[in-house]
Parts: structure tokens; sequence; C-alpha cells
């Protein structure tokens, strides 16, 4: 069939259209703050081969994860793929990404031929497993974690497998979880009734035919962009520090990349070993953050298909701490997409400077869990508000402020104050930004924020995880290092506890204050060649103090 380029331009905006519809009916019909208020979620369209049509990237670690468990369950199923099937998954083991992101896929049919996937995956607020809301820095195998839901069909050609549905939701602590799972078939039924409309607008010939093309053209796209990068081999490092069993222990995410021509391969074959702990990587979470990694260094205007990962080669073997084996712990493997990007950010800053950021502030994030005691209900809160520090500046540009980890890249959103205060027990006492949490240079990282609130529920139960209290966001090319993070806690009794960076605690007491600092990103380049008029404005607003414009930055006046 002969190509249209206006009906290709057509194609390719009505994917991502279609994605951004499914996104906006997720964030109108979930119920979990995690969902509707931080967006923790991703929508996305596939093939019938489950290629990459099109995603939306409300977290981009969870986005480029759909696509490989699409294919897996096509594969798993086989032949007993029907229309009206709904398919949950989460199993870390058959390609998930972490056991709390639970997956819905749906297949779309027209005239009784399998033409498309829809699918959406969220962060629910619980999974099962030995600790409410899902992070348990003691475990050492998935059980200790979650419970696993491998492909299973929860809809069978439009019927509700009710057995299935209460097998899954028996062993989830709480029922807004249930509700939320119905968000999501409902945002992937949204999508399936625009692919199917699209499909009668063009013809399915018409669709095969533009959406190969287009895959063509994106993968042509992506490799003009790899072409730029000067042929060769680049090595960088990361690290993850603690394991949450261990303390003192350090881990080294190593990557080789070889650029050839037109192709990227990253290799992680001389990373680090496992740990004896839930500090892993799943396969599938590690690629994805080396995919957004790359990302932020190429053409904004790559449409985000299988074209666009056709040309990238990612190798990370079996047993090491980016890919554990069955059946170690794994929920923290998201997080540790900062190290790994830290690593390829170090190996191609020669070879890119005018592309790399210098480092992001690494997340440092607390959960808290407990009996609201005037509503008698559960909660459960992800404290997104607290873990968001600044981004690393890079040539020209300084770092956003408050943005959060590299693995959202800005995609979850800040608690609303009063949703915060609604939707928990607790007080919001301050939140603003850190005067001189940036890393200094001729361009600023992103600043970092304090939190302060009082802990409003009896025998309180805090998770902490993440890093960034032992090493702060790097610096480029004489750039400055960002802060480092903490969480503490005032106890009513006048103690102070610092919780470690992987805890798990219970039984903290009503009217705690907990205070959590995130600090900034690096900053690049000369600080003293940074624009004067600029400095004295981040002076007069507080972003800079009079001390660093002096010492660091050499103002004179």
């Amino acid at each position: 069939m002969k190509i249209d380029p206006i009906l290709l331009s057509v194609y390719a905006r009505t994917f991502k259209s279609i994605t951004d519809e499914m996104s906006i009916s997720m964030e109108k019909t979930t119920r979990s703050p995690i969902l509707c208020e931080a967006k923790d979620y991703v929508t996305g369209l596939y093939d019938a081969h489950g290629r990459m049509l099109e995603q939306t990237e409300n977290l981009p670690i969870l986005a480029f994860s759909l696509a490989p468990v699409c294919k897996y369950i096509i594969e798993y199923f086989g032949d007993d793929i029907h229309p009206g099937d709904v398919i949950f998954h989460n199993d870390v083991f058959s390609l998930g990404n972490q056991n709390n992101d639970v997956a819905v896929y749906a297949p779309v049919f027209h005239d009784g031929r399998l033409v498309a996937w829809t699918a959406v995956k969220g962060h629910q607020a619980d999974i099962g497993g030995a600790v409410r809301g899902g992070y348990n820095p003691n475990a050492v195998e998935v059980w200790q974690e979650a419970l696993r839901i491998p492909p299973v069909k929860v809809y069978e050609k439009g019927r509700l497998r009710k057995d299935v549905w209460d097998l899954i939701f028996a062993n989830i602590r709480l029922d807004i979880v249930q509700h939320d799972m119905k968000a999501e078939v409902g945002a992937c039924k949204v999508g399936e009734r625009r692919v199917v409309e699209l499909i009668r607008k063009y013809g399915v010939e018409s669709f095969a035919a533009h959406k190969q093309a287009l895959f063509e053209a994106t993968r042509r796209m992506m490799e003009a962009e790899i072409e730029k990068i000067p042929n060769g081999r680049y090595s960088g490092e990361g690290y993850v520090y603690y394991d949450g069993r261990h303390p003192g222990t350090k881990f080294t995410i190593r990557v080789d990349i070889d650029v050839r021509d037109r192709r990227i391969r990253f290799d992680y074959s001389r990373t680090d070993a496992q740990t004896n702990g839930f500090v892993n990587g799943t396969f599938t979470s590690s690629a994805s953050a080396t995919i957004l990694t790359l990302l932020q260094m190429v053409n904004p205007d790559i449409p985000h298909n299988e074209g666009m990962v056709e040309p990238v080669e990612i190798v990370i073997p079996e047993g090491t701490v980016l890919n554990a084996a069955y059946p170690k712990a794994t929920t923290f493997g998201n997080h540790l997409c900062p190290p790994n990007a830290d690593a390829i950010q170090r190996a191609l800053a020669p070879a890119m400077p005018d592309r790399v950021t210098a480092g992001w502030n690494n997340l440092l994030c607390s959960l808290t869990t407990g009996l609201d005691p005037e509503r008698k209900e559960q909660y459960v809160d992800i404290g997104f508000m607290g873990l968001k520090g600044g981004s690393g500046a890079m040539q020209g540009t300084d770092g956003y402020d408050h943005i959060g980890m590299i693995d959202a890249s800005g995609g979850v959103l800040d608690q609303d104050y009063e949703m915060f205060e609604q939707q928990t027990p607790h007080r919001l006492l301050r939140h603003e930004y850190i005067t001189d949490s940036a890393g200094a240079g001729q361009w600023r990282g992103g600043l970092g924020v304090e939190t302060i609130f009082e802990i409003g529920s009896d025998d309180t139960q805090l998770v902490t995880f993440g890093d960034g209290d032992f090493e702060p966001a790097f610096g480029l090319f004489g750039g400055g290092n960002g802060t480092l993070n903490f969480i503490k806690l005032r106890l009513p009794d006048g103690r102070e506890v610092t919780p470690k960076n992987k805890d798990l605690i219970t039984g903290v007491p009503k009217g705690t204050v907990y205070h959590q600092q995130a600090g900034g990103g690096g900053g690049y380049g000369d600080p003293k060649k940074r624009d004067r008029a600029r400095v004295r404005e981040e002076v007069r607003n507080g972003v800079v103090s009079d001390r660093a414009a002096r010492e660091i930055y050499g103002l004179k006046e």
C-alpha cells in the first residue's frame, strides 16, 4: 500500500491522543492519592505483536516496562486470546518491573482479528506481602514483598471471573485497590474504543501499513541521533548504598557503552552481584531506566514507538544487582534508575558534553501507614512532597527545581497540601525550597526542598527507602555538587531518631514531627562564569545566600 505522509502524521498523533485520553480517564476515576494526585501510572498502546505504538509517560520507568510484558502475555496465552478478555499482571519474574506496579492488558479486535492491545500500569497502594504499602526493607525473597500475579484473565470473553477477582483481592489489605484496578480496566476500554474507531475509519490494511512505516521512520530518527555520538567505548559507574540488611554495604553499577555508527549497546556485565536484600532490580526496570536516560540526550520529537528502541541493545546479566535471579526480593528495583543514570551520564559526558546533565538528586523517600483516628480507616501515603529534589544542570540550562527522581523525570506530581491533610491524619508544617541546596555552576542545579509535618496517628509505621544521604548529586565540568538528603523524627518526648535510608520503624507515636530534606541537583561549568545579574537576582530571591554568592560565585558587589 502506498504510504500517505499526511495520513502517517494523523496516525502518529491519533495514537498519542488515545493514550492521553486513557491517562485522563485514570486521573479522573482512580481514588488513591498515589494515582489521582501523584499520577504514578502510565498508559500505552501496542500492536497485535506487542510492539509499542505510543504511550503517555506520567512515570517513564513504568512506560517502558509495558511492552515486554505485552509480548510475554501474547506468548503465554497463544491462541487463547479473545474479544472481551482483560488480563492482570505484576510478576517481576515474568518481565514485570515492580510488584506494586500492577498492569491491565486488553486485546483489541476488529472483525474478529486481533489488531492491537491497550494497557495501563499503576502503582497500587497495597499488594499484599509482609508490609502494608508493599515496601519491605527486610525482605530477601519475593513472597515477603507481595502477591505475585502472573498473567491471569480477570475477564474472559467479556465476563468477570469472580473467583479470580476475589482470590486476588482477598490477599490485598486495602479496598481502594479494587477500585483503582477497575479504573485501569476502564481506561483500557476507552483506548479499545478509540482504536476500533480509527481502524473503521481508515481500514485495517491502512492501519497495518502506516504503523510499519511509522516504525521505520522512527528508527531512522533514532539512528540519526546515535550517529551524532562519536564511535567508541565509553564507561561509567553509579553507586548504591546499603542493601537494607548489611550496614556499610556499597554496590557499583558499571556500564560499558559501545557506539558503532547507527547502533548503541549498553553492557552491564561488570555490575556487582545481586544483594541479599530488597535492593535489587529486574531486567525490565533496569532496561527501562537505560532507555529513559538515553532519551534525555536525543531529539525530544522522536515518537515513542517500537522503532525508537530497535537500534538500542541492552545487556544485563542475570544475577547482578540490576537483574536479580528468582526468587530474590526486588521492590527497590525502580529506584536503581538514578545510579544507573549516573553511570550513563558519566560515561557519555566526554562524548556528548552538550547533551548530558550533571547528577540529579537521588531519591530518599518515606511511606507512612496507620489508622486514621478520626475516620477509623487505614491509610497509606508515599511522601511525594518530600522526595522531590533538584535535577542536574546542563550546558545552557539550569536544573529543574523540585522535580524529583530521574526515573520519574518530573512525571510524578506533588501532593496538594490540603488533599495531603484530607487523605492522611498528618498536619503539614513546612514545605519550601532550600537556599544553597543546588550545586553551583555556570548553570546551577535545581533546588531541593524541606518538608516538615506532624504525624497524626498512633502506632504509625514508617518505611524509608532510597539513597542520596551518602553521596550528593555530582557536578560536571567544574560545577559543584548538590546537597545531601536526610529524614529525621522528633518524638513527643524530645528524642530524635534518624532512620537508615532503607528502614522499617513501627510504633511511631502521634505528635512525632517528621523532618525531611531532599537535596539539589549538580551544577554544570565554572560558577564564576555565571551571569552576574542572575546571581544577584537569586540572592534577592533567597535561592543563593550572600556568602555563597561571594565565596562560590565570586560576586564582588
